[in-house]
Parts: C-alpha cells; sequence; structure tokens
C-alpha cells in the first residue's frame, strides 16, 4: 500500500484497532472539522463511508461538527445522503464573489448553498435518520462580539487574539459554547467543559438556523439571531472555540471515534493556528482515530496544498482556475477513499495505524 494515507490513533483506539482491525460498529462517534474549503479532500471518504461501510450500521452514530464540519454532516444525516452531499458540493464550487465582498453578499451565497442541499423536507429526515444523530457546535456572542459593526468586530478579533495568546481560556470572555444536539439521545459528548455552555435540543424550526449559526465567521458573514428554542443573542462560527475539536468525545474505552481530517494533528480554537505549542490535549484523543492524507499526498496536489479559504483571495477575477484547482483536489480525495477502503476491508489498518 501506497503512503498517501496516515492512520493516527490514540491508546484506547490504537489497542482496539491492532486486535481486530476497524470494525465500523466500535465507532460511537465520528467528528467534523471547521476549515472552509478545506473538507473538498474528504468527500470520497464520506462517500465510502456512508456509501459503503455504514451502510449495514445498527447503533447510533454521534456526529459531532463545528462551522463546515456541520454543514457537511447536516447532508450526510439525510436519507438519499449521496445525492445531498452531491448537492452540497456543486453548490459550493459554485460560489462567486464580487472582488470584495462584504457580510451581507457572503451571508446571502452561504445561505443560497444551504437551502440548495438542506431542502425543508429533509429536516424530517435529519431529525429521523435511522442512526445519525446530528450534533453540532457554535458560540454565542458576548460582549463586543455582539456588535453589529465592522469596526467593533476587528476591534473584538484583536483582543480576542491577543487575549488567546495568553489562555485558551479566556475566549470565554468573548464566546459561550453552544451545543445543537439531536434530542432523541443525549451525545456522549454532552457535558463539555472548559467555556460556558449551553445545550438546545434541534427541532425543525432551528435546524436550518443552526448549520448556518455553526459557520457564520465572525467579519466574513453576519452573525444569526432569534434562533428558535436557544437563548437570545448572536451566534457565531463554533470554530472560534472549536476550530478542530479538542474535546472529550467519549468515556468509553471500548468505543472509536473517527475522525476523518485534512491533518493529521488537531488546533483546538481558530485563533490557535499560528501558536504551535496549541494542540489537542492526549487525554481526549484515547479513542480518536485520525484518518488524513499524508504529508506527501498533500505535497504532490496542486500547489502542494489542499484548498483552503485564502483560494478566493489567490484566484480573485479567476474562478474557472480556482474551480479546476479544486476539482483536481476532489479526484485526489477520491484515491485517498480508496487507499482507505482497502486498508479497513483487507485489515492493512493494523498494520499502517500509528500513535498519535
Amino acid at each position: 500500500m501506497s503512503d498517501i494515507i496516515t492512520f493516527k490513533a490514540g491508546s484506547n483506539a490504537m489497542r482496539i484497532i491492532k486486535e481486530e482491525g476497524l470494525d465500523p460498529e466500535r465507532i460511537s462517534v465520528m467528528a467534523g472539522a471547521a476549515g472552509g474549503p478545506k473538507w473538498l479532500i474528504l468527500g470520497g471518504l464520506d462517500r465510502i463511508l456512508f456509501g459503503s461501510i455504514f451502510q449495514k450500521r445498527k447503533r447510533p452514530l454521534f456526529m459531532i461538527g463545528s462551522s463546515i464540519g456541520s454543514w457537511r454532516f447536516a447532508a450526510l444525516a439525510q436519507k438519499n445522503q449521496m445525492e445531498a452531499i452531491d448537492r452540497f458540493e456543486k453548490a459550493y464550487l459554485d460560489q462567486v464573489y464580487t472582488r470584495v465582498p462584504t457580510a451581507d453578499e457572503v451571508t446571502e451565497v452561504s445561505r443560497r448553498i444551504l437551502d440548495s442541499y438542506l431542502e425543508d423536507d429533509a429536516v424530517a429526515e435529519v431529525l429521523s435518520h435511522r442512526y445519525i444523530r446530528l450534533n453540532m457546535l457554535s458560540v454565542r456572542s458576548k460582549n463586543i462580539f455582539n456588535a453589529g459593526s465592522r469596526g467593533a468586530l476587528a476591534a473584538g478579533m484583536a483582543l480576542a487574539s491577543l487575549c488567546n495568546m495568553i489562555s485558551r481560556k479566556t475566549m470565554g470572555l468573548f464566546f459561550e459554547r453552544t451545543l445543537f444536539y439531536d434530542g432523541r439521545e443525549i451525545p456522549p459528548f454532552y457535558r463539555l467543559k472548559g467555556f460556558p455552555i449551553r445545550h438546545v435540543p434541534l427541532n425543525h424550526e432551528n435546524l436550518k438556523p443552526a448549520v448556518m449559526s455553526s459557520g457564520s465567521i465572525p467579519l466574513v458573514m453576519n452573525g444569526v439571531t432569534d434562533i428558535p428554542g436557544a437563548p437570545e443573542g448572536v451566534y457565531r462560527d463554533g470554530g472560534m472555540l472549536d476550530y478542530q475539536l479538542d474535546i472529550p468525545f467519549d468515556p468509553d474505552p471500548e468505543n472509536i471515534v473517527l475522525y476523518p481530517h485534512y491533518a493529521d494533528a488537531i488546533i483546538p480554537g481558530w485563533l490557535d493556528k499560528h501558536i504551535p505549542w496549541r494542540r489537542a490535549h492526549r487525554k481526549n484523543m484515547h479513542n480518536v482515530l485520525i484518518v488524513s492524507p499524508s504529508k506527501s499526498f498533500i505535497a504532490g496536489l496542486p500547489y502542494g496544498k489542499i484548498p483552503d479559504r485564502n483560494d478566493f483571495m489567490r484566484f480573485k477575477g479567476r474562478d474557472a482556475e480556482r474551480l479546476d484547482y479544486w476539482n483536481r483536489a476532489i479526484e485526489a480525495g477520491r484515491i485517498l477513499s480508496e487507499e482507505f477502503f482497502e486498508a479497513v476491508t483487507s485489515g492493512k489498518i493494523r498494520e499502517k495505524v500509528i500513535d498519535y
């Protein structure tokens, strides 16, 4: 097998996989990170997982996403999963902006993307899915982040960045973690600690606003207000606190948390991206299996990287070039998914998995 894919596991996940491979029924939780266009490299993995590996699943699968992870999981939680993820991918690829888009413009384009694959009928499917339990993370704004003006928000981001450099705990001054969850079953990560938290059960009225809020990046998009069933306030991108989900996913040492990811390490919050020592706590990774493209695979992609949000600036006025690049990355992701499928079904994952 080639070295295009990396399997990194915490101690409990490592023990289980070494002994018996990756049994889909062992997977209790699936995690999805924020990261904008970076999700495109994972589309093939999603299709293999839900089009094949999870087809005969019996036990609940608790899916927990933040920002684009929530948007992606809202497609996968529908009855016709492959059609929904195809519609999401197409709409996401087709987004086009003016040279200097306003928050209103980005919000409107994002709303059209959401409407294209999460129609009203699909909301009922998500809330009644046979085995998927959708959970999403957003933040409820506090203090200066309740402001509507761009200047105030820019000042808030600067202040939050400075405070975060001192301590990640200071982010609780600016944001209140909000978990929107499938009310049919309490998820194993329900009692998250570290920041003030609100728990809001999903229903027909708040599911789409919750998805929208989970990806509403400050300064880039407008916050979401008046979410039914949630405390009054302005809700923004869950990645502000939970960029790549450094949380205790599941306390049961016999369960595996599957994390298809575009990187082989976990960065806790969005403002931690440029703080090299700020990485996931090992105690939260014991049950986690991270499946990611290898560094050599990424180096072989066009421009030597996976798609990211900076591509909108990099290809400003050249959307056809951006679209070609993104489509090439998607095709490469399909090769990644084939390697994953072969490793799991053959049992070779037992030889490939390494310590996180």
